[in-house]
């Protein structure tokens, strides 16, 4: 079984978040499935990296803000694979670059028009967890582009569509899709399976949970989702 498991910057808030969400990829890795970790930023670093940067330059260059952005993901996915290391897995850690995602040239909201996994391939092949720097990638230019708002969960569903994963689970805060936001509305509904249509309206008029270029691309190429949550064991809702 090949499972890809996106973790969000909520999932990953601190240290020993980074340490829980580790040993989640490393259960599925130990149960004989081979695992595609995708991590954001931790919570609140690209809004920081981008409050620092239109501190210096009210207008910054587009290329040179990806450029500056694409490092928090980095830096979560080597957190990551060292955490990993701890608890006694091989892992290695994916730029977007090294994981062969391939994107045009608009900086700030850049598109995917090729993945080409084959390091991500070999790494598995090898019995290690791939650790992927989501929210990025490269244009044929060589230069490091950032995918937009949702651009990890982009991510995710599209290295399971290139690597024809049986799975795409994405982890955040919350245990599933709701009928409204469960933090405001307490008798707020869960869906235990939802539709990739209602789902990208949902995702389309506010809904935060998935981005709707997520949903469309998981749609495209037929990838069912499951949104759960980090921090309790209770099942998700199935995207699909």
């Amino acid at each position: 079984m090949r499972m890809i498991l996106k973790f969000g910057g909520s999932s990953l808030a601190d240290l020993q978040c980074i340490r829980h969400a580790a040993a989640l990829a490393a259960k599925q890795a130990e149960g004989g499935a081979q695992v595609v970790v995708v991590v954001s930023a931790q919570a609140d670093t690209t809004d920081l990296m981008i409050q620092q940067a239109k501190e210096l330059s009210p207008c910054p260059d587009g290329r040179e803000m990806d450029a500056f952005l694409s490092a928090g993901e980095q830096m979560s996915a080597a957190l990551m694979a060292m955490a990993l290391h701890c608890l006694g897995v091989s892992a290695v850690s994916f730029t977007g670059k090294q994981a062969g995602i391939h994107t045009d040239g608009c900086f700030g909201q850049a598109r995917i028009i090729e993945v080409a996994p084959s390091k991500i391939q070999e790494a598995l092949e090898a019995g290690k967890i791939a650790v992927v720097a989501g929210f990025q990638g490269v244009d044929c230019a060589g230069n490091t582009t950032t995918l937009g708002r949702g651009g990890s969960d982009t991510t995710a569903v599209a290295l399971a569509a290139a690597l024809h994963a049986d799975c795409c689970r994405i982890y955040t805060d919350v245990d599933g899709v709701y009928d409204r936001d469960p933090r405001k509305y307490p008798n707020a509904r869960r869906y235990r399976r939802i539709g990739y249509n209602q789902m990208l309206s949902m995702a389309r008029r506010g809904a935060q949970v998935l981005h709707d270029r997520c949903v469309e691309l998981a749609r495209d190429n037929r990838i069912p989702l499951e949104v759960r949550s980090t921090f309790t064991d209770t099942p998700g809702t199935i995207v699909g």
